[in-house]
């Protein structure tokens, strides 16, 4: 689960990560209220306007209605509500989003820490995830502060510094000294960003986060370090001890159809393709969208409906993938194993008399315990629905109705 920037640093500050102070507003007036209350607690007399949305790139993107990127600076108070003004309520595109965009509901109205002092900001790039491969946390940091991460490792792979974390043991102080030496800093900087990165890992542990994304992390000029932005993935398997942090979700920021589909136990991610995909097991979904690639069609959706799946999961599966105008053709491929393929197909059967009249052919494939069985139940049922056992059988049948 993402939450936003705002969200993401109240997280990190209630663990004692130092981090750039401010509000959030879903007005202008909001806006210069909390450029007001900033002013009085930090001093600050510039403000950073940040557009509120679950992509990156915020800097880079505009506002298609205004013009206004999605960060932008206010030199004085008169000129927040005027800058929030260009944000709020338009159409924010960046490279994360797509051309389609996302609306800005809220903005985060933070404080300038780009003031000038004893020495030049400089800015640092820091993560912490989950390393499969290796089956432990990983610290990711670069002294490439505020570029993207992707093209810093793949042109200067030197840079980006990594330091792997026993889980048996935790973060030891030694492997934090260790990544802020690397970084090239000393003195108060130097201990500042040792206890910075040994906080961030206490909130990624507490939080149960999948990961945290800090870029940049910055050394002001008078040497505190702090998180100038935050991204922050929660572990949705553990929002069940979580609850506090579990209702930080926005749901506003999710694609509806997946939201639909978690309200039915389902797990459903929108795609662009025509071929509409069910099944029962995510790495047989991974299967079945290969099988329709090589049918010459491209998958619609990967669902999931789970081992359980019956005639209510599998309505519901019908009407989610029925919502997309570009399916020209539905697959349930589903393995007979905790549910037999006979019930699969009654439920198959049951769910299609209930929504009606389907504009689309729909290609079942069963097997396992009583796939034979289920595919009579299909073929003798008087509708536009039709059997297959084999993949290869299935790949055809959906080649022949997508052409």
């Amino acid at each position: 689960m993402n939450i936003h920037e705002y969200q993401a640093k109240e997280l990190l500050k209630s663990y004692g990560v130092r981090i750039q102070e401010g509000l959030v507003a879903d007005s202008p007036e909001g806006a210069l209220e909390a450029a007001k209350k900033l002013n009085a607690t930090t001093g600050t007399s510039w403000y950073v306007i940040k557009a509120q949305i679950h992509a990156g790139g915020r800097g880079k993107g505009l506002v298609n209605e205004t013009g206004s990127r999605g960060v932008i600076l206010a030199k004085s108070l008169e000129d927040v509500p005027v800058k929030a003004a260009g944000i709020l309520g338009g159409t924010l595109v960046t490279i994360q989003t797509g051309a389609e965009g996302k609306k800005v509901n809220k903005v985060l109205v933070a404080e300038d820490v780009y003031y000038p002092g004893a020495s030049e900001p400089k800015e640092y790039y820091l993560s912490i995830l989950l390393d499969r491969g290796k089956g432990c946390n990983v610290i990711m940091a670069s002294t490439e502060g505020g570029m993207d991460i992707e093209e810093v490792a793949e042109k200067h792979p030197e840079k980006i510094i990594k330091e792997w974390i026993d889980p048996r043991l935790g973060l030891q102080g030694f492997q934090a000294r260790k990544v802020a030496f690397k970084l090239g800093l000393e003195g108060v900087a130097f201990k500042e960003m040792v206890k910075f990165i040994t906080s961030l890992y206490n909130a990624y542990i507490g939080s149960d986060a999948a990961q945290f994304e800090i870029n940049p992390v910055l050394k002001t000029s008078d040497d505190k370090i702090l998180a100038v932005d935050a991204k922050v993935n929660l572990d949705d398997n553990a929002l069940y001890r979580q609850k506090d942090l579990a209702e930080l979700r926005d749901i506003a920021e999710e694609d509806p159809l997946e939201v639909e589909a978690g309200k039915s136990g389902l797990n459903y991610v929108k795609l662009d393709g025509n071929v509409g995909c069910m099944v029962n097991g995510a790495g047989l979904a991974m299967a079945t969208m290969d099988m329709i690639k090589l049918s010459g069609g491209e998958p619609a959706n990967f669902l999931d409906v789970g081992g359980g799946a019956n005639a209510v999961t599998v309505e519901a599966g019908f009407r989610i993938i029925l919502q997309d105008p570009n399916v020209k053709a539905i697959l349930i491929n589903v393995f007979g194993g905790i549910v037999r393929c006979d019930r699969i197909a009654n439920g198959v059967v049951e769910a299609y008399k209930s929504i009606g009249d389907i504009p689309v052919p729909i290609i079942v494939r069963l097997q396992g315990t009583n796939a034979e069985e289920g595919a009579r139940i299909i073929d003798e049922s008087g509708l536009k629905v039709s059997s297959a056992i084999t993949l290869k059988d299935a790949a055809e049948k959906v080649k022949a109705a997508i052409s």
